[in-house]
Protein backbone atom coordinates (compact mmCIF):
# COMPACT_ATOMS: atom_id res chain seq x y z
CA UNK A 1 0.00 0.00 0.00
CA UNK A 2 1.52 3.57 -0.66
CA UNK A 3 2.92 5.21 1.81
CA UNK A 4 1.05 8.54 1.10
CA UNK A 5 -2.15 6.77 1.61
CA UNK A 6 -1.33 5.88 5.31
CA UNK A 7 -0.02 9.06 6.25
CA UNK A 8 -3.41 10.68 4.83
CA UNK A 9 -5.45 8.07 6.77
CA UNK A 10 -3.44 8.85 9.81
CA UNK A 11 -3.84 12.61 9.66
CA UNK A 12 -7.26 12.06 9.05
CA UNK A 13 -7.86 9.69 12.37
CA UNK A 14 -5.47 11.35 14.54
CA UNK A 15 -5.55 14.57 13.91
CA UNK A 16 -2.45 14.74 11.91
CA UNK A 17 0.22 13.19 13.88
CA UNK A 18 1.55 10.71 11.81
CA UNK A 19 4.75 9.22 13.78
CA UNK A 20 3.96 7.26 16.17
CA UNK A 21 4.42 3.27 16.78
CA UNK A 22 0.66 3.00 18.41
CA UNK A 23 -0.83 4.58 15.09
CA UNK A 24 1.54 2.50 12.43
CA UNK A 25 0.52 -0.67 13.98
CA UNK A 26 -3.29 0.60 14.14
CA UNK A 27 -3.21 1.15 10.31
CA UNK A 28 -1.73 -2.42 9.52
CA UNK A 29 -3.75 -4.44 11.63
CA UNK A 30 -7.26 -2.42 9.95
CA UNK A 31 -5.49 -3.36 6.76
CA UNK A 32 -4.45 -7.15 7.71
CA UNK A 33 -8.14 -7.53 9.42
CA UNK A 34 -9.39 -6.36 5.67
CA UNK A 35 -7.17 -8.31 3.64
CA UNK A 36 -8.55 -11.41 6.62
CA UNK A 37 -11.80 -10.95 5.70
CA UNK A 38 -10.81 -11.52 2.26
CA UNK A 39 -10.57 -8.54 0.79
CA UNK A 40 -7.57 -7.56 -1.54
CA UNK A 41 -7.28 -4.19 -0.87
CA UNK A 42 -4.30 -3.14 -2.88
CA UNK A 43 -5.79 -5.47 -6.32
CA UNK A 44 -9.36 -4.19 -5.88
CA UNK A 45 -11.07 -2.83 -9.13
CA UNK A 46 -14.88 -2.61 -8.59
CA UNK A 47 -14.40 -0.24 -5.33
CA UNK A 48 -18.47 -0.46 -5.26
CA UNK A 49 -18.14 -4.64 -4.73
CA UNK A 50 -15.97 -4.28 -2.31
CA UNK A 51 -17.36 -1.65 -0.34
CA UNK A 52 -20.60 -3.86 -0.49
CA UNK A 53 -18.50 -6.79 0.51
CA UNK A 54 -17.40 -5.11 3.56
CA UNK A 55 -20.84 -4.11 4.61
CA UNK A 56 -22.07 -7.92 4.44
CA UNK A 57 -19.32 -8.68 6.29
CA UNK A 58 -19.48 -6.95 9.55
CA UNK A 59 -20.81 -3.38 10.50
CA UNK A 60 -17.62 -2.04 11.40
CA UNK A 61 -16.62 1.77 11.53
CA UNK A 62 -13.09 0.66 11.29
CA UNK A 63 -13.94 -1.49 8.39
CA UNK A 64 -15.21 1.35 6.74
CA UNK A 65 -13.06 3.95 7.20
CA UNK A 66 -10.46 1.53 6.18
CA UNK A 67 -12.21 0.94 3.00
CA UNK A 68 -12.63 5.08 2.14
CA UNK A 69 -8.98 5.91 2.11
CA UNK A 70 -7.73 2.08 0.69
CA UNK A 71 -10.09 2.75 -2.21
CA UNK A 72 -9.33 6.09 -2.41
CA UNK A 73 -12.38 7.92 -2.13
CA UNK A 74 -12.95 11.17 -2.02
CA UNK A 75 -12.71 12.25 1.49
CA UNK A 76 -15.92 14.31 2.04
CA UNK A 77 -17.87 14.87 5.36
CA UNK A 78 -20.82 16.58 6.94
CA UNK A 79 -20.93 17.58 10.15
CA UNK A 80 -24.89 18.38 10.73
CA UNK A 81 -26.82 20.64 12.91
CA UNK A 82 -23.82 21.10 15.77
CA UNK A 83 -24.66 23.86 18.13
CA UNK A 84 -23.05 27.01 17.73
CA UNK A 85 -20.65 28.12 20.69
CA UNK A 86 -17.04 26.45 21.87
CA UNK A 87 -18.46 23.16 22.08
CA UNK A 88 -19.48 22.92 17.93
CA UNK A 89 -16.71 24.50 17.62
CA UNK A 90 -14.48 22.31 19.49
CA UNK A 91 -15.93 18.89 17.53
CA UNK A 92 -15.29 20.80 13.90
CA UNK A 93 -12.39 22.00 14.36
CA UNK A 94 -11.27 17.93 15.88
CA UNK A 95 -12.74 16.49 12.97
CA UNK A 96 -11.82 19.06 10.32
CA UNK A 97 -8.07 18.37 11.60
CA UNK A 98 -6.08 16.56 8.50
CA UNK A 99 -8.59 16.11 6.72
CA UNK A 100 -8.72 16.18 3.05
CA UNK A 101 -10.98 16.81 0.26
CA UNK A 102 -14.40 18.64 0.41
CA UNK A 103 -15.70 19.83 3.14
CA UNK A 104 -18.95 21.07 4.07
CA UNK A 105 -21.23 22.44 7.48
CA UNK A 106 -24.74 22.43 7.67
CA UNK A 107 -26.38 24.01 10.49
CA UNK A 108 -30.02 24.85 11.12
CA UNK A 109 -29.10 28.50 12.42
CA UNK A 110 -28.77 31.29 10.12
CA UNK A 111 -25.34 33.49 9.75
CA UNK A 112 -26.95 35.90 12.27
CA UNK A 113 -27.27 33.34 14.73
CA UNK A 114 -24.56 31.73 14.96
CA UNK A 115 -21.31 33.27 16.07
CA UNK A 116 -20.44 35.95 13.49
CA UNK A 117 -16.48 34.47 13.40
CA UNK A 118 -17.74 30.68 12.59
CA UNK A 119 -18.28 31.09 9.33
CA UNK A 120 -15.28 33.40 8.43
CA UNK A 121 -12.87 31.44 10.12
CA UNK A 122 -13.51 27.77 8.77
CA UNK A 123 -14.43 29.27 5.46
CA UNK A 124 -9.94 30.11 5.48
CA UNK A 125 -10.27 26.08 5.31
CA UNK A 126 -12.47 25.35 2.83
CA UNK A 127 -15.65 24.92 4.62
CA UNK A 128 -18.76 25.29 2.75
CA UNK A 129 -21.79 26.10 5.04
CA UNK A 130 -25.26 25.71 4.03
CA UNK A 131 -27.22 27.67 6.47
CA UNK A 132 -31.19 28.44 7.62
CA UNK A 133 -34.60 26.51 7.30
CA UNK A 134 -33.67 24.39 4.62
CA UNK A 135 -30.01 23.56 5.10
CA UNK A 136 -30.37 19.66 4.40
CA UNK A 137 -31.81 20.55 1.12
CA UNK A 138 -27.71 20.17 0.16
CA UNK A 139 -27.22 17.39 1.71
CA UNK A 140 -26.13 15.15 -1.31
CA UNK A 141 -23.22 13.34 -2.29
CA UNK A 142 -21.43 12.80 0.91
CA UNK A 143 -18.89 9.88 1.87
CA UNK A 144 -19.57 10.59 5.49
CA UNK A 145 -21.97 11.95 7.56
CA UNK A 146 -21.23 13.62 11.24
CA UNK A 147 -24.43 13.56 12.94
CA UNK A 148 -25.24 15.79 16.14
CA UNK A 149 -26.93 14.17 19.33
CA UNK A 150 -30.04 16.46 18.26
CA UNK A 151 -30.55 14.91 14.29
CA UNK A 152 -31.82 12.02 14.31
CA UNK A 153 -30.42 9.49 12.17
CA UNK A 154 -33.79 8.55 10.35
CA UNK A 155 -34.27 12.09 8.57
CA UNK A 156 -35.14 11.48 4.91
CA UNK A 157 -32.51 13.94 3.81
CA UNK A 158 -29.59 11.53 5.96
CA UNK A 159 -31.76 8.04 4.64
CA UNK A 160 -31.58 8.85 1.11
CA UNK A 161 -27.52 9.59 1.62
CA UNK A 162 -27.18 6.69 3.59
CA UNK A 163 -29.23 4.70 0.59
CA UNK A 164 -26.79 5.98 -1.60
CA UNK A 165 -23.44 4.42 0.26
CA UNK A 166 -22.90 7.45 2.76
CA UNK A 167 -21.56 6.10 6.34
CA UNK A 168 -23.23 8.03 9.42
CA UNK A 169 -21.29 8.77 12.46
CA UNK A 170 -20.87 10.89 15.21
CA UNK A 171 -18.13 12.59 17.96
CA UNK A 172 -18.96 9.73 19.95
CA UNK A 173 -18.61 7.14 17.64
CA UNK A 174 -15.64 7.77 16.24
CA UNK A 175 -14.37 8.33 19.97
CA UNK A 176 -15.23 5.21 21.56
CA UNK A 177 -13.76 3.51 18.56
CA UNK A 178 -10.89 4.41 18.05
CA UNK A 179 -10.11 5.51 21.93
CA UNK A 180 -7.28 3.33 23.03
CA UNK A 181 -7.75 2.92 26.50
CA UNK A 182 -10.56 1.91 28.88
CA UNK A 183 -14.10 3.75 28.61
CA UNK A 184 -16.84 3.83 31.18
CA UNK A 185 -20.32 5.10 29.61
CA UNK A 186 -22.83 6.90 32.44
CA UNK A 187 -26.96 6.88 30.99
CA UNK A 188 -30.09 7.43 31.98
CA UNK A 189 -32.59 9.85 32.96
CA UNK A 190 -31.77 11.57 35.69
CA UNK A 191 -28.63 11.80 37.95
CA UNK A 192 -26.12 11.53 34.51
CA UNK A 193 -24.16 14.35 34.83
CA UNK A 194 -23.48 13.93 39.06
CA UNK A 195 -22.53 10.23 38.55
CA UNK A 196 -20.55 10.59 35.30
CA UNK A 197 -18.49 13.75 37.84
CA UNK A 198 -18.41 11.38 40.81
CA UNK A 199 -16.87 8.66 39.02
CA UNK A 200 -14.23 10.74 36.99
CA UNK A 201 -13.37 12.78 40.49
CA UNK A 202 -13.07 9.38 42.34
CA UNK A 203 -10.76 8.05 39.64
CA UNK A 204 -8.45 11.35 39.19
CA UNK A 205 -8.61 10.83 43.32
CA UNK A 206 -6.88 7.18 42.90
CA UNK A 207 -4.14 8.53 40.70
CA UNK A 208 -5.63 7.56 37.18
CA UNK A 209 -4.95 10.24 34.32
CA UNK A 210 -8.58 10.33 32.73
CA UNK A 211 -10.69 12.11 30.27
CA UNK A 212 -14.17 13.86 30.89
CA UNK A 213 -16.52 14.11 27.91
CA UNK A 214 -19.60 12.97 26.03
CA UNK A 215 -22.47 14.83 27.18
CA UNK A 216 -20.32 17.17 29.49
CA UNK A 217 -17.35 19.11 29.54
CA UNK A 218 -15.26 19.56 26.25
CA UNK A 219 -15.30 17.15 22.95
CA UNK A 220 -12.87 14.78 23.05
CA UNK A 221 -12.73 13.88 19.86
CA UNK A 222 -9.50 16.14 19.10
CA UNK A 223 -7.75 14.76 21.71
CA UNK A 224 -7.59 10.81 20.70
CA UNK A 225 -4.19 10.93 19.38
CA UNK A 226 -3.02 12.03 23.62
CA UNK A 227 -5.05 9.38 24.77
CA UNK A 228 -2.77 5.67 26.11
CA UNK A 229 -3.67 2.26 26.89
CA UNK A 230 -3.90 3.09 30.65
CA UNK A 231 -5.93 6.08 30.31
CA UNK A 232 -9.27 6.13 31.05
CA UNK A 233 -12.31 7.96 29.74
CA UNK A 234 -15.47 8.99 31.40
CA UNK A 235 -18.47 9.77 29.09
CA UNK A 236 -21.89 11.49 29.77
CA UNK A 237 -24.14 9.55 27.23
CA UNK A 238 -27.63 10.57 26.02
CA UNK A 239 -30.49 9.05 23.95
CA UNK A 240 -29.41 10.97 21.30
CA UNK A 241 -26.19 9.65 21.27
CA UNK A 242 -26.77 6.47 21.93
CA UNK A 243 -29.31 5.59 18.95
CA UNK A 244 -26.53 5.00 16.42
CA UNK A 245 -24.10 3.31 18.67
CA UNK A 246 -22.49 0.34 17.38
CA UNK A 247 -20.40 -0.50 19.79
CA UNK A 248 -20.48 0.05 24.10
CA UNK A 249 -18.32 1.50 26.49
CA UNK A 250 -16.28 -1.11 28.37
CA UNK A 251 -18.15 -0.27 31.89
CA UNK A 252 -21.28 1.17 31.07
CA UNK A 253 -23.27 2.34 33.56
CA UNK A 254 -28.06 3.49 33.47
CA UNK A 255 -28.76 5.25 36.39
CA UNK A 256 -32.15 5.08 35.76
CA UNK A 257 -35.05 4.98 33.15
CA UNK A 258 -38.46 7.08 33.37
CA UNK A 259 -40.13 9.50 30.35
CA UNK A 260 -38.29 11.75 28.86
CA UNK A 261 -37.71 13.77 25.59
CA UNK A 262 -41.00 12.11 24.14
CA UNK A 263 -40.77 15.84 21.77
CA UNK A 264 -37.67 14.11 19.69
CA UNK A 265 -37.99 10.22 20.44
CA UNK A 266 -40.74 8.67 18.70
CA UNK A 267 -42.06 6.83 21.36
CA UNK A 268 -41.23 5.88 25.03
CA UNK A 269 -40.05 2.44 23.70
CA UNK A 270 -37.94 3.69 21.50
CA UNK A 271 -36.15 5.92 23.99
CA UNK A 272 -35.47 2.89 26.35
CA UNK A 273 -33.74 1.33 23.02
CA UNK A 274 -31.65 3.82 22.77
CA UNK A 275 -30.87 3.46 26.47
CA UNK A 276 -29.61 -0.16 26.32
CA UNK A 277 -27.33 0.50 23.12
CA UNK A 278 -24.58 1.56 26.02
CA UNK A 279 -24.26 -2.09 27.07
CA UNK A 280 -26.12 -4.17 23.84
CA UNK A 281 -22.64 -4.24 22.34
CA UNK A 282 -20.31 -5.22 24.85
CA UNK A 283 -18.51 -8.31 25.51
CA UNK A 284 -18.44 -11.02 27.97
CA UNK A 285 -16.06 -9.74 30.50
CA UNK A 286 -16.87 -5.96 30.31
CA UNK A 287 -19.30 -4.91 33.59
CA UNK A 288 -22.80 -3.40 33.55
CA UNK A 289 -24.27 -1.44 36.17
CA UNK A 290 -28.09 -1.16 36.81
CA UNK A 291 -30.28 0.02 39.19
CA UNK A 292 -32.44 -2.36 40.67
CA UNK A 293 -34.55 -0.32 42.14
CA UNK A 294 -36.09 1.07 38.71
CA UNK A 295 -38.38 -1.11 37.40
CA UNK A 296 -37.27 -1.01 33.88
CA UNK A 297 -33.29 -0.68 34.41
CA UNK A 298 -33.54 -4.05 36.84
CA UNK A 299 -34.98 -5.93 34.09
CA UNK A 300 -32.24 -5.10 31.76
CA UNK A 301 -30.32 -7.86 33.14
CA UNK A 302 -31.97 -10.82 30.35
CA UNK A 303 -29.98 -8.91 27.59
CA UNK A 304 -26.66 -8.25 29.30
CA UNK A 305 -23.73 -9.47 27.04
CA UNK A 306 -20.91 -8.69 30.21
CA UNK A 307 -21.27 -8.87 34.17
CA UNK A 308 -23.80 -7.25 36.17
CA UNK A 309 -23.68 -5.11 39.08
CA UNK A 310 -26.31 -4.23 40.79
CA UNK A 311 -27.13 -1.18 43.41
CA UNK A 312 -29.50 -0.30 45.43
CA UNK A 313 -30.99 2.31 48.25
CA UNK A 314 -33.80 0.42 49.10
CA UNK A 315 -32.99 -3.30 49.41
CA UNK A 316 -30.48 -5.31 50.32
CA UNK A 317 -29.32 -7.51 47.97
CA UNK A 318 -26.67 -10.18 48.36
CA UNK A 319 -24.35 -8.95 45.82
CA UNK A 320 -24.42 -4.88 44.86
CA UNK A 321 -23.82 -1.24 46.57
CA UNK A 322 -26.63 -0.98 49.23
CA UNK A 323 -27.44 1.06 52.07
CA UNK A 324 -27.72 -0.89 55.14
CA UNK A 325 -27.81 0.96 58.94
CA UNK A 326 -27.11 4.33 57.19
CA UNK A 327 -23.92 2.85 55.57
CA UNK A 328 -22.96 2.85 52.10
CA UNK A 329 -21.78 -1.38 51.70
CA UNK A 330 -20.50 -3.87 49.04
CA UNK A 331 -22.42 -7.02 49.37
CA UNK A 332 -20.55 -9.93 48.06
CA UNK A 333 -22.40 -12.80 49.48
CA UNK A 334 -22.00 -13.02 53.67
CA UNK A 335 -19.60 -10.61 53.11
CA UNK A 336 -20.11 -6.71 53.52
CA UNK A 337 -17.79 -4.60 52.99
CA UNK A 338 -18.42 -1.13 54.84
CA UNK A 339 -17.46 2.26 52.88
CA UNK A 340 -18.80 5.04 54.24
CA UNK A 341 -22.00 6.75 56.37
CA UNK A 342 -24.58 8.20 53.94
CA UNK A 343 -24.42 11.50 56.68
CA UNK A 344 -21.09 11.93 55.56
CA UNK A 345 -22.17 12.81 51.69
CA UNK A 346 -21.45 16.09 51.58
CA UNK A 347 -24.04 16.58 48.46
CA UNK A 348 -28.15 16.85 49.57
CA UNK A 349 -30.79 14.79 49.28
CA UNK A 350 -31.75 10.48 48.86
CA UNK A 351 -31.00 10.97 45.03
CA UNK A 352 -27.72 11.96 45.75
CA UNK A 353 -27.16 8.90 47.82
CA UNK A 354 -28.09 7.04 44.63
CA UNK A 355 -25.51 8.76 42.56
CA UNK A 356 -23.09 7.76 44.74
CA UNK A 357 -23.78 4.09 45.18
CA UNK A 358 -23.77 4.19 41.14
CA UNK A 359 -20.35 5.74 41.13
CA UNK A 360 -19.02 3.16 43.36
CA UNK A 361 -20.93 0.22 41.80
CA UNK A 362 -19.21 1.20 38.56
CA UNK A 363 -15.19 1.06 40.37
CA UNK A 364 -15.25 -0.22 43.63
CA UNK A 365 -12.92 -2.91 41.91
CA UNK A 366 -10.70 -0.13 40.54
CA UNK A 367 -9.99 2.47 43.18
CA UNK A 368 -9.25 3.13 46.93
CA UNK A 369 -12.27 3.17 49.04
CA UNK A 370 -10.43 5.68 50.84
CA UNK A 371 -10.44 7.52 47.51
CA UNK A 372 -14.16 7.30 47.26
CA UNK A 373 -14.84 8.68 50.98
CA UNK A 374 -12.35 11.48 50.15
CA UNK A 375 -14.81 12.98 47.08
CA UNK A 376 -18.03 12.36 48.41
CA UNK A 377 -16.69 14.43 51.62
CA UNK A 378 -15.85 16.82 49.75
CA UNK A 379 -17.56 17.03 46.52
CA UNK A 380 -20.31 19.95 46.37
CA UNK A 381 -22.45 19.09 43.11
CA UNK A 382 -22.16 20.38 39.23
CA UNK A 383 -23.43 23.66 38.96
CA UNK A 384 -27.45 23.98 38.38
CA UNK A 385 -28.32 20.79 40.34
CA UNK A 386 -29.55 21.75 43.54
CA UNK A 387 -27.03 24.24 43.79
CA UNK A 388 -27.12 26.79 46.71
CA UNK A 389 -27.13 30.32 44.84
CA UNK A 390 -27.46 33.21 47.93
CA UNK A 391 -29.38 33.66 51.19
CA UNK A 392 -31.23 37.03 51.21
CA UNK A 393 -32.43 37.83 54.58
CA UNK A 394 -33.16 34.77 55.61
CA UNK A 395 -34.25 33.45 52.84
CA UNK A 396 -32.36 30.56 50.44
CA UNK A 397 -32.35 30.31 46.60
CA UNK A 398 -30.98 27.28 45.16
CA UNK A 399 -30.71 27.03 41.42
CA UNK A 400 -32.00 23.52 39.90
CA UNK A 401 -32.29 24.66 36.08
CA UNK A 402 -30.98 20.67 35.27
CA UNK A 403 -34.94 20.28 36.65
CA UNK A 404 -35.95 19.90 33.04
CA UNK A 405 -38.11 16.85 33.45
CA UNK A 406 -41.07 15.73 36.73
CA UNK A 407 -39.14 13.29 38.26
CA UNK A 408 -35.85 15.70 38.30
CA UNK A 409 -37.71 18.24 40.20
CA UNK A 410 -39.44 15.53 42.33
CA UNK A 411 -36.27 14.22 43.24
CA UNK A 412 -35.12 17.96 44.14
CA UNK A 413 -37.86 19.08 46.50
CA UNK A 414 -37.33 15.75 48.27
CA UNK A 415 -34.07 17.25 49.26
CA UNK A 416 -35.42 19.25 51.82
CA UNK A 417 -37.21 18.88 55.00
CA UNK A 418 -39.46 22.08 54.96
CA UNK A 419 -41.43 23.04 52.41
CA UNK A 420 -40.44 24.97 49.50
CA UNK A 421 -41.39 28.31 47.16
CA UNK A 422 -41.44 26.36 43.68
CA UNK A 423 -40.37 27.98 40.79
CA UNK A 424 -41.82 25.96 37.71
CA UNK A 425 -42.00 25.39 33.66
CA UNK A 426 -40.88 26.19 30.47
CA UNK A 427 -40.17 24.20 27.30
CA UNK A 428 -42.80 21.41 27.11
CA UNK A 429 -41.21 17.55 26.05
CA UNK A 430 -44.98 16.54 26.15
CA UNK A 431 -44.24 14.45 29.63
CA UNK A 432 -46.65 13.65 32.23
CA UNK A 433 -47.14 16.00 35.57
CA UNK A 434 -49.69 13.82 36.72
CA UNK A 435 -47.09 12.70 39.72
CA UNK A 436 -44.87 15.77 39.99
CA UNK A 437 -48.53 17.25 41.45
CA UNK A 438 -48.60 14.79 44.09
CA UNK A 439 -45.17 16.04 45.23
CA UNK A 440 -45.95 19.59 44.54
CA UNK A 441 -49.10 19.27 47.32
CA UNK A 442 -46.79 17.49 49.62
CA UNK A 443 -43.50 19.64 49.47
CA UNK A 444 -44.35 23.02 48.50
CA UNK A 445 -45.76 26.13 50.11
CA UNK A 446 -46.38 28.41 47.05
CA UNK A 447 -45.99 27.33 43.65
CA UNK A 448 -44.61 29.77 40.81
CA UNK A 449 -45.07 28.75 37.18
CA UNK A 450 -44.21 30.13 34.14
CA UNK A 451 -43.83 28.68 30.16
CA UNK A 452 -45.03 26.76 28.16
CA UNK A 453 -45.57 23.94 30.62
CA UNK A 454 -47.33 25.92 33.52
CA UNK A 455 -51.46 25.44 32.30
CA UNK A 456 -49.99 21.70 32.42
CA UNK A 457 -48.42 21.63 35.94
CA UNK A 458 -50.88 23.31 37.18
CA UNK A 459 -53.57 21.41 36.45
CA UNK A 460 -51.61 18.18 37.92
CA UNK A 461 -51.03 20.13 40.98
CA UNK A 462 -55.02 20.86 41.35
CA UNK A 463 -56.37 17.94 40.47
CA UNK A 464 -53.68 16.08 43.27
CA UNK A 465 -54.99 18.74 45.82
CA UNK A 466 -58.69 17.83 44.70
CA UNK A 467 -57.68 13.92 45.24
CA UNK A 468 -55.96 14.16 48.84
CA UNK A 469 -57.32 12.34 51.14
CA UNK A 470 -55.29 14.74 53.75
CA UNK A 471 -56.48 18.29 55.07
CA UNK A 472 -54.44 20.62 53.12
CA UNK A 473 -53.64 24.13 53.60
CA UNK A 474 -53.94 26.93 50.59
CA UNK A 475 -51.62 26.14 48.00
CA UNK A 476 -50.98 29.83 46.38
CA UNK A 477 -50.36 29.39 42.56
CA UNK A 478 -48.89 32.30 40.95
CA UNK A 479 -48.37 32.79 36.99
CA UNK A 480 -45.75 34.61 35.53
CA UNK A 481 -44.42 35.11 32.05
CA UNK A 482 -41.30 35.76 32.24
CA UNK A 483 -38.62 34.44 34.45
CA UNK A 484 -37.47 37.63 35.50
CA UNK A 485 -41.29 38.41 36.53
CA UNK A 486 -41.17 34.64 38.51
CA UNK A 487 -37.86 35.40 40.33
CA UNK A 488 -39.93 38.96 41.99
CA UNK A 489 -42.79 37.19 42.43
CA UNK A 490 -40.47 34.85 44.57
CA UNK A 491 -39.14 37.62 46.08
CA UNK A 492 -42.10 39.53 47.05
CA UNK A 493 -44.09 36.55 49.33
CA UNK A 494 -40.39 35.03 50.42
CA UNK A 495 -40.17 35.16 54.43
CA UNK A 496 -37.12 34.75 56.56
CA UNK A 497 -36.31 30.84 56.93
CA UNK A 498 -37.85 30.31 53.04
CA UNK A 499 -36.57 28.26 50.19
CA UNK A 500 -37.17 29.42 46.78
CA UNK A 501 -36.35 26.68 44.45
CA UNK A 502 -35.64 26.94 40.90
CA UNK A 503 -36.60 23.46 39.55
CA UNK A 504 -38.37 23.85 36.19
CA UNK A 505 -39.30 20.01 35.70
CA UNK A 506 -39.34 20.85 32.08
CA UNK A 507 -36.63 21.68 29.36
CA UNK A 508 -35.39 25.48 28.61
CA UNK A 509 -36.21 25.55 24.93
CA UNK A 510 -38.82 28.00 25.04
CA UNK A 511 -36.71 31.08 26.59
CA UNK A 512 -33.11 29.84 26.77
CA UNK A 513 -30.75 28.23 24.62
CA UNK A 514 -30.04 25.59 26.98
CA UNK A 515 -30.76 24.65 30.37
CA UNK A 516 -27.13 26.06 31.43
CA UNK A 517 -28.39 29.55 30.11
CA UNK A 518 -31.40 29.51 31.92
CA UNK A 519 -29.26 28.62 35.37
CA UNK A 520 -27.28 31.61 34.73
CA UNK A 521 -29.77 33.60 33.96
CA UNK A 522 -31.81 32.77 37.33
CA UNK A 523 -28.36 33.81 39.47
CA UNK A 524 -28.09 36.75 37.67
CA UNK A 525 -31.22 37.89 38.44
CA UNK A 526 -30.68 36.65 42.54
CA UNK A 527 -27.97 38.23 42.71
CA UNK A 528 -29.46 41.51 41.68
CA UNK A 529 -31.82 41.26 44.48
Amino acid sequence: MATDKYSEYKKILYGGNTTTSKNNKKINNYKARLEASGIDVDKATDKRNVVEKALNLKQDQNVLFDLFELLNRPQQALFGAWESGQQGKDVLQGALQGLTGNKETQFKKTEEELDGSLCEEYALQGVKFSLGENYLDNLNGYDIIFRSPSMRPDHPAIERELNRGAILTSEIEMLIDLCPGKIIGVTGSDGKTTTTTLIYKMLVEDGYHCYLGGNIGTPLFAQIDEMRPEDIVVLELSSFQLMTLKKSPNISVVTNVSPNHLDIHKSYEEYIEAKKNIFKYQKENDVLVLNFDNDITREMINEAKGKVRYFSTKVKLEDGVIIDSGMIKISEGKTRKQIMNVDDILLLGAHNVENACTAIAAIYDLVKPSSIVNVLKTFKGVEHRNEFVREINGVKWYNDSIGSSPTRTIAGLLSFKDKVILMAGGYDKHLDYTELGKYIVAHVKTLILMGQTKEKIKVATQKALSESNEIQESLPIIECTTLEEAVNEANKIAKSGDIVFFSPASASFDMFKNFMERGDKFKELVSKL
